[in-house]
């Protein structure tokens, strides 16, 4: 018997099960580069379009692992020594979590934790882990790869379009039986002819490219691969061999790149001084590739006319967190990746991966990041040990 210690986010706060917008969702029948949906064996022990993310939801995984020995314990306290995750660490088989409410894996915790063999990250990043003590360890590492890039593709060109618009402000306006049109458009642009830089072309930032494209922008690129030639002819990309070189050209920025300890604080005092006067940045990544007073800085000197995005150090942010409260600015809670349809492929990619870890069959390489003491499959393409 296994124990399984997943940590999830609380419920809602008009209590759980919420009452559903919609009775059905879209079917999807695979992911754009061609890799296959999640595919467990056996029936789903959830309804796709439930929440399942949070602690009631338990990612649907409880009659699978109880129909098989095995015990689930669900808690949404993940942070401090007195934590309930903490306390229960030492009994963990297998660790679960996700981006959006992360159990942060340090080398001080995976040394708690003698029976750890699996740390699944129902989403997409494993920064959360310490990936360098999981390898010493022998404790493998699994993401659910592409289960919501789009849900976070589209989340970006929703935050662009709220900031380049003014939308937001406007919103806020209309909601509180104003109509004051002169200060709705004073902010207000259109995108249209402007130039778009993502940093990071993988999954996210080209489904983000793809998206843009419509809306007739300049498109930029910078990426530590480039992209193929006929991707770059496809959507007329301009490649840039550095971050450097693409924000001092861009009106909006967003950044995709996974989070080392050579891209923490990437957009700092002088990356900011090289972006143009007005520019836009949009952060669905990590928090911690923006330092925090310099973003809050570039807003107060009109540097940045906006930033937005859905990540924050730590997660959740604390009240006081300058983000919050800064002017232009479009920050949500970390939810781009987390909508309905995001959950059920993730949930069913955690269940995937955890029959596999169970019956001793391999996980598929697209959801490896650690296995075997090294980086493996799409982690040793994503990550880095440090």
């Amino acid at each position: 018997m296994a124990t399984v210690l997943c940590v999830l986010f609380p419920d809602p706060a008009s209590g759980y099960p919420p009452e559903y917008a919609r009775n059905d969702m879209p079917v999807i029948t695979g992911y754009p580069n061609g890799q296959t949906l999640p595919s467990p064996r056996g029936p789903l022990g959830f309804r796709p379009g439930d929440l399942v993310g949070s602690v009631s939801g338990e990612l649907g995984l409880r009659p699978y692992l109880e129909a098989n020995g095995h015990k689930l314990i669900v808690v949404s306290d993940k942070d401090g020594d007195s934590s309930e995750f903490e306390r229960r660490l030492p009994e963990a088989d297998v660790v679960i979590s996700q981006p959006f409410w992360p159990a942060y894996l340090t080398a001080e915790r995976i040394a708690k934790a003698p029976n750890l063999k699996l740390a699944l990250t129902a989403g997409i990043g494993s920064d959360h882990v310490d990936l360098s003590a999981a390898a010493h360890r022998g404790v493998t590492v699994a993401e659910v790869t592409f289960s919501n890039c789009i849900s976070v593709a589209e989340h970006v060109v929703m935050t662009v379009l709220s900031l380049v618009r003014n939308y937001l402000p406007a919103h806020e306006i209309a909601d509180s039986g104003g109509w004051n049109i002169a200060d709705c458009v004073s902010r207000s642009y259109d995108l249209e002819g402007m130039h778009f830089g993502i940093i990071g072309a993988g999954r996210i930032g080209l489904a983000v490219l793809r998206r843009l494209k419509p809306f007739d922008v300049h498109l930029h690129y910078h990426q530590r691969h480039r992209l193929p030639t006929d991707v770059e002819t496809e959507l007329n990309l301009t490649f840039h061999p550095t971050p450097q070189s693409l924000v001092q050209v861009c009106d909006v920025v967003s950044v995709q790149t996974p989070l080392y300890a050579s891209t923490e604080n990437m957009f700092d005092d002088r990356m900011f001084s090289l972006m143009k006067r007005g520019a836009y940045l949009i952060n669905t990544a990590r928090g911690k590739l923006c330092d925090r007073d310099a973003v809050l800085r570039a807003i107060q000197s009109g540097k940045l006319a906006g930033y937005g995005g859905d990540v924050w150090f730590p997660q959740p942010a604390p009240a006081d967190h300058p983000w919050r409260s800064m002017p232009h600015q479009g920050m949500t809670p970390h939810i781009s990746g987390a909508s309905l349809s995001g959950q059920a492929r993730y949930a069913a990619g955690t269940l995937e991966i955890l029959q596999d870890f169970f019956e001793g069959k391999p996980i598929r390489p697209e959801y490896l990041i650690v296995d075997g003491g090294n980086l493996a499959g799409v982690g040793a393409a994503s990550y880095r040990l440090t």
